[in-house]
């Protein structure tokens, strides 16, 4: 009988860095349960992927004991047998005004708040505090996506976005404090300009003006980042912050 593969679950996996880092670690043999607003998109390329995805708005709270519930079916499955190698939250969500404008503090309402600190926040520490049993057993790895607008005022990045990334940095600290006695490793990653479908205009400028490496990152560069902090060659990496940006928050 052949041993469990180990299992990735990661939010945010329709589109872009999530895309990318679905395939990588499928490239590298792992099972990987996704979890999306989206439906599964049949054009994804690996094997198991409309099995293994979960369709849920992360926005929802009511919804979270389902979905553990739904998460912690598959993943004592014998295919992973009761073990979570990897927790990926890379969901988030960014609104914006009419024509692309960030949403600075007086244009933002209550109900946009909560929609983007559910998601890029709650949800985070939710599905972590949900699953720790399973992340223990596996001596797993935890990975955030913050992102620049995280330590910086963006030109494009709203204040909910920019505020829920800084706190969720925070909270990255936390879980690594409060699960590294457990074996339970967290660490976040701060992109910054990703080559992916949601760039908002003007972005060129800031490739120009703000990046020494005058080019955009690429999703693939993002995904092997995240891979590495899931491997055991980042074993002793515990609560950091990496920014992937090209030299833009210098």
């Amino acid at each position: 009988m052949s041993s469990p593969k180990k299992t990735l679950l990661l939010t945010g996996a329709s589109r872009g860095i999530g895309h990318a880092t679905v395939k990588h670690f499928h490239a590298a043999e792992w099972r990987v349960i996704t979890v999306s607003r989206q439906p599964f998109d049949k054009i994804c390329p690996w094997p198991q992927g409309e099995k293994d995805h979960i369709q849920l708005d992360l926005n929802e709270m009511s919804h979270f004991d389902d979905v553990i519930a739904r998460v912690k079916a598959k993943l004592a499955e014998p295919e992973s047998g009761g073990k979570l190698a990897a927790l990926v939250n890379n969901a988030g969500i960014s609104p914006k005004l009419a024509g692309g404008k960030r949403m600075g503090v007086l244009d933002t309402e209550i109900a946009t708040w909560q929609n983007v600190f559910n998601v890029n926040l709650f949800s985070t520490a939710l599905l972590a505090r949900g699953l720790f049993d399973e992340l223990k057993v596996a001596k797993g790895s935890v990975v955030n996506v913050t992102s620049i607008a995280g330590g910086k005022v963006h030109p494009f990045a709203g204040v909910a976005y920019a505020t829920s990334k800084a706190a969720l940095a925070a909270l990255t600290r936390e879980m690594a404090h409060d699960f590294g006695p457990h074996g339970v490793r967290c660490n976040a990653i701060a992109p910054g300009e990703i080559d992916t479908s949601i760039l908002s205009p003007g972005t060129d400028a800031i490739v120009e003006r703000e990046i020494p490496m005058k080019r955009l990152g690429k999703p693939s560069e993002v995904a092997q980042l995240i891979y590495f902090l899931c491997t055991s060659q980042s074993s002793y990496v515990n609560g950091a912050e990496i920014h992937v940006n090209g030299g833009e928050h210098v």
